[in-house]
């Protein structure tokens, strides 16, 4: 999918929620799809989030066939490999696309927050390890948390940022390893609010949506003036 050549965010893909001086002044939200999905895919959740934020829903840089992806995760038998150096390589590759993307498209000194579904929870917190500092918070939908350390893994400890951390029992998706380096990983590098929700699979369901908006609408709440 990838000779190993630095990549790029498509700009004419974004989807963007506002346009042109509609996004002056308001924070934004980005948003990462999954695996073999599209920029389409979250931003159908759009009508459900806050309004406070511009959002803004980016297209993974390597075709994987049907849709995009931010990096190859299959082995050769299809199954999910998430731990070899070539995959870390390629997830900071996919990193520091995002955050050349923020530089042209975000201005300097707007908040950012993420959600990322699946990779695209993965991504996120690939993010928030590369630049603790750039974001205020993650929210995580089935996501995981890839393995080894990042230089800035101990800055992001002291940050703490708000991370929602959203799983399914039945997701046969996410290998349960994965499951488990993230459950042991993300207390100690954030402020974690983690769900479990019973029976669901590697998706979203209605209460997990429901979840997902309170903890962005607490993000974006307006500070009571004292």
């Amino acid at each position: 999918m990838t000779d190993g050549a630095a990549i790029r965010i498509d700009d004419d893909a974004v989807l963007w929620s506002a346009s042109g001086e509609e996004r002056a002044g308001r924070p934004v939200l980005v948003l990462l799809h999954g695996y073999n999905s599209n920029e389409g895919d979250l931003f159908g959740l759009a009508p459900y989030l806050p309004l406070q934020p511009v959002i803004a829903s980016l297209r993974a840089p390597l075709d994987a066939g049907y849709g995009y992806a931010w990096f190859e995760v299959f082995d050769a038998n299809g199954r999910l490999d998430d731990a070899s150096p070539e995959k870390l390589t390629a997830a900071a590759r996919a990193t520091s696309a995002v955050l050349e993307w923020l530089d042209r498209a975000v201005p300097e000194g707007t908040p950012v927050g993420l959600v990322g579904f699946s990779q695209g929870g993965a991504m996120s917190l690939e993010l928030l390890r590369s630049a603790p500092e750039r974001f205020d918070f993650a929210a995580i939908l089935a996501g995981f948390a890839m393995p080894g350390e990042r230089d800035a893994d101990a800055r992001l400890a002291e940050v703490s940022p708000p991370v929602f951390w959203g799983r399914g029992t039945a997701d046969e998706v996410i290998p349960g390893a994965a499951v488990l380096r993230t459950q042991e990983w993300l207390p100690g590098h954030s402020s974690l609010d983690a769900r479990i929700y019973e029976g669901l699979g590697h998706s979203v369901s209605e209460r997990e949506l429901g979840d997902l908006v309170a903890f962005l609408g607490a993000r974006y709440a307006t500070p009571v003036a004292e």
